[in-house]
């Protein structure tokens, strides 16, 4: 079976996220083991760089198995290329995938440095919060088109 963690810095506060997150987690573990584990933010003492490296600490405890790394320099992909790229890494003796969502600044360069693949979602930003979402939304869509689930259209 496939085990998806999605490592997100930050806390959802808003029950709106936090009822979309838990439907597309519940959603997906018809498919896969799926969880989503929350870094602390940077504290706010510190420069942008010193805030990221302790970030990145955290990341980077929780990164299993082959990484991605969400990122506006990453890799366009379409819904069917990312099931494709799940399901073509899953052939090859895959079975573990850390997704990471970087905080408001980004991540440090060592985060950068130990995704396997890099993927973007359009080159506009999104709120952390939101990523969240669009992540999870977009890893059942893949699982539904892996497992020939007539979700996507």
């Amino acid at each position: 079976m496939i085990r998806l963690h999605v490592v997100a810095v930050g806390k959802l506060k808003e029950k709106y996220w936090l009822d979309a997150v838990s439907e597309y987690t519940k959603r997906i573990s018809r498919f896969a083991s799926v969880d989503v584990t929350e870094c602390p933010e940077g504290g706010c003492d510190g420069t942008p760089a010193l805030l990221k490296k302790q970030e990145a600490e955290g990341i980077l405890k929780k990164c299993r198995g082959y990484t991605v790394l969400t990122d506006l320099r990453g890799e366009e992909l379409t819904s069917e290329e990312l099931a494709e790229f799940i399901s073509r890494e899953s052939a090859r003796g895959v079975s573990e995938f850390t997704f990471v969502i970087g905080g408001s600044r980004g991540v440090d360069d060592c985060v950068y440095a130990k995704a396997d693949k890099k993927i973007a979602f359009g080159r506009v930003t999104y709120p952390h919060q939101l990523m969240r979402v669009i992540l999870l939304e977009q890893l059942y869509r893949a699982m539904t088109i892996i497992n020939g689930i007539a979700y996507h259209k």
